[in-house]
């Protein structure tokens, strides 16, 4: 089993013929999830809206998109809507049998409600505001997904979730990715980015394990370290392998899978 995430960039510049070629031919040989991303996106139509965006950083550094009522309506549009469908679309013309599906669908991602946010504000005081609607996933539908690959399909995930309040929750792309991964003790995760993999300093790393990935999250920048924190928590759930590899290089699956592309990060 391989769950693979699609990041925004590799949905907006890298949705070509060598990335379906990828694809069909782990299909030959293994079971498949995709889950996508796409933030950019959600911003760049909610502020066509009229709707600006807010984005809020955590005491830990992890900046995240502050989502109110109107923002969880336009992102759950944006992702289980246009980009979903791009993507399932963009499968079925090269002969991939896809179906699109969101978090909210067979609740398949449940989460918990952030009622509250500690942030840091632009003159860097700590303070404690609304949680809006963003959520934390606490449970996965896993058999959901089973149905549909042992059906011959390919389940294409956006992260929208479902609340214990049956409300839209945003959650973090790369992390509902892990917790899949997780939730179907996947045999591989691999995270599609735009750069070649986890940097420190000047230099990329190779190879990691789940305890050294642990240590080097301090140092790592903003954006790398959301897929950081997922590989983590997919392999603490159960996955066994999480990659974070570059999408935009030629065949980037295979190449991340033959160790050539990206930081792989495996158990102890």
């Amino acid at each position: 089993m391989l769950v693979l995430k699609i990041g925004g960039d590799i949905f907006r510049g890298g949705l070509n013929d060598s990335l379906a070629n990828d694809i069909k031919r782990i299909l030959e040989g293994d079971r498949l999830v995709i889950v996508h991303g796409g933030g950019d996106e959600v911003t760049e139509i909610a502020e066509k809206l009229g709707k600006e965006q807010v984005f809020v950083t955590s005491p830990e550094g992890i900046r995240s998109r502050y989502t109110d009522e109107e923002t969880v309506e336009i992102y759950t549009m944006v992702m289980a809507g246009r980009i979903n469908k791009a993507i399932v679309r963009w499968l079925i013309s090269h002969g991939i049998p896809a179906v699109g599906i969101s978090g909210i669908d067979g609740a398949l991602m449940v989460a918990s409600r952030k009622k509250k946010l500690l942030i840091i504000d632009e003159r860097g005081r700590k303070r404690i505001i609304d949680g809006g609607f963003t959520g934390k996933i606490s449970k996965v539908n896993s058999r959901l997904l089973e149905v549909l690959i042992e059906n011959g399909y390919v389940p294409v995930v956006s992260p929208v979730a479902i609340g214990e309040e049956n409300e839209y929750l945003n959650v973090d792309s790369d992390r509902a990715a892990g917790q899949i991964a997780g939730a179907l003790k996947a045999d591989k995760i691999i995270f599609l980015t735009d750069v070649p993999g986890v940097k420190l300093g000047e230099e990329y790393i190779k190879r990691t394990s789940l305890s050294g990935a642990k240590n080097i999250l301090p140092r790592i920048g903003p954006g790398m370290d959301k897929k950081v924190i997922a590989s983590i928590e997919a392999l603490e759930a159960g996955a066994k392998v999480a990659i974070i590899a570059c999408g935009l290089v030629e065949n980037p699956i295979l190449s991340a899978l033959n160790g050539l592309n990206g930081t792989v990060i495996e158990t102890e």
